[in-house]
């Protein structure tokens, strides 16, 4: 293999929101932070993605690369630990299958059927969440928005205001406990997170991830889109939990699908001259997915935090972000890899 240009590598982050599903991110970031060349801008991250971005931001600015592998570790070490005391837990039968999914899980249907019947507000007064605890025991988060507000890391997270459906994206020294929980508050599990006066729930609602941020708030023209909701199925959906599943992936698709559609037509504006580019910002769009995998798992798989679940979403990470660094590294900073129009329209 022909040796690979010197220079730096300069990348925006956009993480994607899926649950238990972001140990896929986990995986493609541990294995990005391998590469010296490589250098993160900015990061912007909804729900799964908020927590991977807000704890991957941290590491970077206590310890540099290293310092965000270690505390993404930590982090997940920490929600597969805590799963061994849940009863949402996978069944002898789904991990014979090894598909993540929870569907014979006796635990998962109760909850499953217990949560069409009531609210957060009625099944969880007090307003319980293990996550928060994990969450605020491994992120120092005064010391963040202290890095956030000084610029040395740029970061946003995504969340969707309750009462008004708009999209808030916080950042600088707004980033702190409540913004990363209110980006990953979703309606069925969790009471919506109240920040300053406003109410969030999770911001897959609204942007997930939304790009628009990055491309006002940084020089850097690449975003890397680390997707963890799959696009295509194979098969029109027939079983009631099928079409649930499905319904889900297309809510928190959509935004995304329209954002890229916009930034698809820029491009082509500016390519045709049309738009002046010394105005208007030409993006280099790269993705890293598995989809194959992620269109065969269903809803209750995005709360499975069994470790070894976790720990095989790593390894795909690993492998699906080294593949993508074999085969469009030389491409950072020159074009996009990602075939927008083929994926997005």
């Amino acid at each position: 293999m022909a040796p690979k240009p010197a220079g730096r590598k300069r990348l925006n982050l956009g993480l994607q929101g899926g649950g238990a599903h972001g140990a896929f991110t986990w995986g493609v970031l541990d294995r990005l932070f391998e590469e010296d060349e490589i250098e993160i801008v900015g990061t912007s991250g909804t729900s799964a993605g908020a927590m991977n971005a807000a704890v991957m931001a941290y590491g970077l600015a206590i310890g540099g690369k290293a310092g965000a592998r270690a505390k993404l570790a930590e982090f997940w070490q920490r929600i597969g630990d805590a799963a061994r005391f849940s009863p949402l837990q996978p069944s002898p039968v789904d991990r014979w299958f090894g598909l993540g999914n929870m569907d014979h899980s006796p635990g998962w249907m109760f909850f499953d059927n217990l949560s069409r019947m009531l609210s957060p507000y009625e099944l969880n007064p007090a307003n319980f969440n293990p996550l928060r605890d994990i969450v605020a025991d491994v992120v120092d988060f005064a010391a963040l928005a202290e890095q956030c507000s000084r610029h040395v890391v740029t970061l946003y997270l995504c969340a969707t205001n309750v009462e008004t459906g708009r999209i808030k994206v916080f950042e600088g020294d707004e980033i702190g406990l409540d913004a990363v929980m209110a980006s990953a508050c979703l309606p069925y599990l969790f009471q919506a997170v109240e920040v300053d006066g406003a109410h969030y729930w999770d911001g897959g609602f609204s942007g997930n991830p939304p790009i628009f941020p990055l491309i006002y708030g940084t020089d850097c023209a690449d975003v890397l889109i680390i997707q963890i909701n799959p696009i295509n199925i194979d098969a029109v959906p027939k079983t009631a939990r099928a079409i649930l599943d499905r319904m889900n992936t297309l809510a928190f698709n959509s935004s995304l699908m329209r954002e890229m559609r916009a930034i698809d037509f820029v491009t082509r504006l500016i390519d045709e001259e049309r738009l002046d580019p010394g105005r208007y910002k030409r993006l280099n769009i790269h993705t890293i997915d598995a989809e194959d995998v992620f269109k065969t798992l269903g809803v209750s798989s995005k709360i499975n935090a069994d470790p070894v679940f976790l720990r095989s979403l790593f390894e795909l990470g690993r492998e699906c972000c080294a593949q993508f660094l074999e085969a469009h590294q030389d491409k950072i900073g020159v074009e996009s890899s990602a075939d927008t129009q083929a994926t997005f329209l």
